[in-house]
C-alpha cells in the first residue's frame, strides 16, 4: 500500500477520512508506535544517563505573562550543552517551557504544537487556554511509563487567555497533574531558588518591563545556588531566553533585548550580590 501511494502521489485513505480533531488520537489508531509513550526501551541497570533541561520560571503582570528559561543541560555532573532552547511558542497566544529529559520534552512539544494545530484546521476555531492546558496534561500522563525510568518530561505552560483577557500559568507533575499558579511559578532543578526571587520581587502592578527583568533576577539567583542552572553567559552571549504573550500573540525577545536584561542585572549585582530586597512595610 505504501509503494502504491508513493507512486500514485495520493494520501493513504486515514488522511482523508473524517475523525477526531485530536492528532494524538489520529496518530494512536493509525501509527501508535510513534507515540512517544508506546516506545520499548532496552532493560537498563538503574536510570538512564541523558541530558537535562532544568529551570523554568513564568510570571503574570496587567496584560499577559512573561514565560523564560536559562539555557543549561546537564547530564549528571557534566554540562552537557550551555544554549539549549527550553521555552517554545505552543501557538499564537500560549508557550511551553521545558525541564526534564531534554530530548523527549523537545519531541513532546513539537507533537503539542501539532496537536494545537490539528484542532484548529479540524475546527476551525483555536482550543480555550483551559483545553491546550488539558491536552498537554494528556501528553504528560501518557509519558508515565518512560518517567518511571527517569525519562520524566515536567513543563510550565503559560498563554494569554482571550475569553479572561489576563495571562494564565500552569504547572504540572510527572504523572500529568495539572494545576494553575497564581502570580509565578517555576520548575526545574532550579526552582526553588526562582521561586523565592518571585515570591520577593512580585508585585500585582508590574509592568511587562519589570516582568522580564523580574524573571532574569529569579534565573539569575537559581543559577547562584542551582549548579544545574545556567546563568548569563556574558563571553560566550549566551543569555536566558525570554518570551512575552499578551492579547497581541506570543513574542520571544531578541538576544540584543535579553542581552541588555542580563546585562543590567549583572551590574546591579556587582553592587548586591545577591540582589535586590523586598520592600518592607
Amino acid at each position: 500500500m505504501e509503494a502504491n501511494t508513493r507512486s500514485t502521489g495520493r494520501l493513504p485513505a486515514a488522511f482523508l477520512t473524517p475523525g477526531s480533531s485530536s492528532f494524538m488520537d489520529f496518530l494512536a489508531e493509525h501509527q501508535p508506535e510513534l507515540l512517544p509513550g508506546n516506545r520499548q526501551l532496552p532493560p537498563t541497570q538503574g536510570v538512564i544517563e541523558a541530558p537535562h533541561g532544568t529551570t523554568i520560571v513564568a510570571v503574570t503582570f496587567p496584560g499577559g505573562v512573561v514565560l523564560a528559561g536559562d539555557r543549561r543541560a546537564t547530564m549528571g555532573n557534566v554540562i552537557a550543552q550551555r544554549d539549549i532552547e527550553k521555552v517554545f511558542p505552543a501557538d499564537e497566544y500560549s508557550a511551553v517551557g521545558i525541564a526534564g529529559t531534554a530530548g523527549l520534552a523537545v519531541e513532546m512539544v513539537k507533537l503539542f504544537q501539532l496537536e494545537l494545530e490539528h484542532f484548529e484546521k479540524v475546527e476551525g476555531a483555536q482550543l480555550s487556554l483551559e483545553g491546550k492546558a488539558n491536552r498537554l496534561s494528556t501528553m504528560i500522563r501518557s509519558n508515565l511509563g518512560m518517567a518511571m525510568q527517569g525519562l520524566a518530561v515536567v513543563p510550565l505552560f503559560a498563554g494569554y487567555d482571550l475569553d479572561r483577557e489576563k495571562g494564565r500559568i500552569f504547572s504540572y507533575d510527572v504523572t500529568g497533574g495539572r494545576s494553575e499558579e497564581h502570580h509565578f511559578a517555576a520548575t526545574g532543578s532550579g526552582s526553588i531558588f526562582a521561586r523565592g526571587a518571585m515570591k520577593k520581587l512580585f508585585r500585582d502592578d508590574l509592568t511587562e518591563e519589570q516582568a522580564t527583568t523580574l524573571v532574569v533576577q529569579a534565573l539569575y539567583d537559581a543559577a547562584d545556588d542551582d549548579s544545574a542552572t545556567g546563568g548569563p553567559d556574558v563571553a560566550r552571549r549566551i543569555y536566558p531566553i525570554i518570551t512575552v504573550i499578551t492579547e497581541d500573540g506570543f513574542r520571544r525577545l531578541s538576544e540584543g533585548e535579553a542581552s541588555e536584561l542580563s546585562r543590567a542585572v549583572l551590574q546591579k549585582r556587582l553592587e548586591e550580590p545577591d540582589g535586590p530586597k523586598a520592600a518592607l512595610l
